[in-house]
C-alpha cells in the first residue's frame, strides 16, 4: 500500500490544500484500498495489484466529478513543478554538505593565519599568512561554484514527493545526535581556548616551546571549535532546503515530514532573518576580523551568535505553520 499512498499524495501534489481537496484525497484512498484488498483477495499479486488501481484510478480529471473537486481542478492553474526524485535530494544533501565543510575549512585557515606571523616572526610568517588566507578564498570560490549547478532550487518551482520528504525528515532526526555533539565539543573548544594558553605559558620556562606558541594555540583551539559549529549543521541545512520547497499553500505542503520542519517566529522580521542567520554572522565574522585584524577578539560573535539564536529558538519553534 505505500505505494499507491506514494502515488496518491504525488497526484494531489500540487493541488490547493483545502478541506475539500482533503476530502477528495482520503476519499480516494479509501476506494483506493478497498479495491487493492479486493485484488489480493482474488489472488492478485501485490504488484499487479498495484498496477491495476493505478491504471483504473490514476487519472485524476477522470474521477474529478466523482471526488467533487471538477472545479478546483479546473481553476487550479498552475506553473508545473519540477519534481526532485529521492535521487536526485541525496546528492543535493552530498554536495551542500561537502560545501558546508569547504566553508567550514576556510574559516578555519582564517582564523589560525595570525598565527604563523606570531611563531615564524620573519617574512616566512608573512607569506604563510597571506598563503593560508589565499587558499580559504580559493575553497569558498571552488566550491561555490560547484554547487552553481543547484541555482534552480532557487529559480524554479520544485518539488519533492511525499516518500522523499518521509525519508529526508528521518535523516534528518538521526543527524540530530551528531550534530548536539560536535557542536557541544565546537563549543567547548572556544570556551576552553585558554586553558592550552595557560599551560603553555608555563612550560615557556621549562621546555622547549617559546613564548609565541601560547597566542598561537589560541587561534588553533577557537579555530577547531568555529570548524566543528559550522560542520555540525553541513546536512541540517540541505534537508531544511529541500523540506521547504514544497508550498504550505499546496497539499505537498501538509506533508507531516514538511511541517515538522516549517517554524514560525510568530514575527515577521524573525522568519525573515532566522533562515539566512548563521550566513549572515559569518559575513560579519569575516568583515569585521579583515578590517580590524583583532582576531584575538572576533571569534566571540560565534558563541555570542549561537546564545542569541538558541534564545529565539527556544521562545518562538514551538510556533507551528
Amino acid at each position: 500500500m505505500e505505494t499507491i499512498r506514494n502515488y496518491l499524495e504525488t497526484m494531489f501534489a500540487n493541488l490547493p490544500n483545502t478541506l475539500d481537496v482533503i476530502k477528495a484525497k482520503n476519499e480516494l484512498y479509501q476506494m483506493m484500498e478497498d479495491k487493492y484488498e479486493e485484488l489480493i483477495a482474488e489472488g492478485k499479486h501485490e504488484n499487479e495489484a498495484v498496477g491495476i488501481i493505478i491504471s483504473e484510478f490514476g487519472n485524476l480529471e477522470e474521477i474529478a466529478d466523482a471526488l467533487g473537486i471538477s472545479e478546483v481542478l479546473n481553476n487550479n492553474i498552475d506553473e508545473d513543478a519540477r519534481f526532485i526524485s529521492e535521487e536526485e535530494s541525496m546528492e543535493y544533501v552530498f554536495d551542500a554538505s561537502q560545501h558546508k565543510l569547504f566553508i567550514g575549512v576556510a574559516v578555519l585557515m582564517f582564523i589560525v593565519s595570525p598565527s604563523f606571523p606570531i611563531i615564524i616572526p620573519n617574512m616566512g610568517g608573512i607569506v604563510a599568512f597571506f598563503l593560508t588566507i589565499a587558499f580559504g578564498v580559493a575553497l569558498i570560490i571552488l566550491s561555490s561554484v560547484r554547487m552553481g549547478k543547484w541555482d534552480f532550487l532557487d529559480n524554479v518551482k520544485c518539488v519533492i514527493e511525499y516518500a522523499t520528504a518521509n525519508n529526508l525528515y528521518a535523516n534528518l532526526r538521526n543527524n540530530l545526535f551528531s550534530k548536539a555533539v560536535m557542536k557541544t565539543i565546537g563549543i567547548l573548544c572556544i570556551i576552553l581556548s585558554f586553558i592550552p594558553v595557560i599551560i603553555l605559558d608555563e612550560l615557556t620556562v621549562k621546555s622547549f616551546f617559546g613564548a609565541e606558541m601560547a597566542p598561537a594555540a589560541l587561534f588553533i583551539m577557537v579555530g577547531i571549535g568555529v570548524f566543528l559549529i559550522i560542520a555540525s549543521t553541513a546536512k541540517e541545512g540541505a534537508y531544511h532546503k529541500l523540506l521547504s520547497l514544497n508550498d504550505s499553500n499546496k497539499v505537498a505542503g501538509n506533508y507531516n515530514a514538511v511541517k515538522s520542519t516549517q517554524h514560525d517566529y510568530g514575527n515577521e522580521i524573525f522568519n525573515k532573518i532566522m533562515p539566512v542567520y548563521w550566513k549572515t554572522v559569518t559575513c560579519l565574522y569575516l568583515i569585521w576580523s579583515f578590517l580590524t585584524f583583532h582576531w584575538y577578539k572576533t571569534w566571540i560573535i560565534w558563541p555570542l551568535a549561537w546564545l542569541i539564536h538558541r534564545v529565539i529558538s527556544t521562545s518562538y519553534t514551538d510556533k507551528r505553520r
